[in-house]
């Protein structure tokens, strides 16, 4: 009876550790939430190079992988809309 109780105490925490883990990406690092897509035609939205200075304009902000030019990430810059 006693090594039924810790068998099923052994399958309900291996069990509750793989529910947590669906929280983590391959690497243990925590998976954040996705963002809604943001409409910013309306701003300027741009990715920079700080090295080259070359500029991507951006109408759609969601779920962001910054670049890298010149071998560096490129820099969100967000301006006022020009009239």
């Amino acid at each position: 009876m006693l090594g039924a109780a810790v068998a099923a105490f052994g399958v309900w925490k291996i069990g509750m550790a793989t529910v947590r883990s669906f929280n983590y990406d391959v690497h243990g690092q925590p998976i954040e939430p996705r963002h809604e897509v943001e409409d910013v035609e309306d701003l300027d939205v741009y990715l920079v190079c700080g090295e080259c200075g070359t500029e991507y304009k951006v109408s759609r902000l969601g779920d962001l992988q910054i670049p890298r030019h010149c071998g560096e990430k490129m820099q969100v810059e967000r301006r006022p809309a020009q009239a």
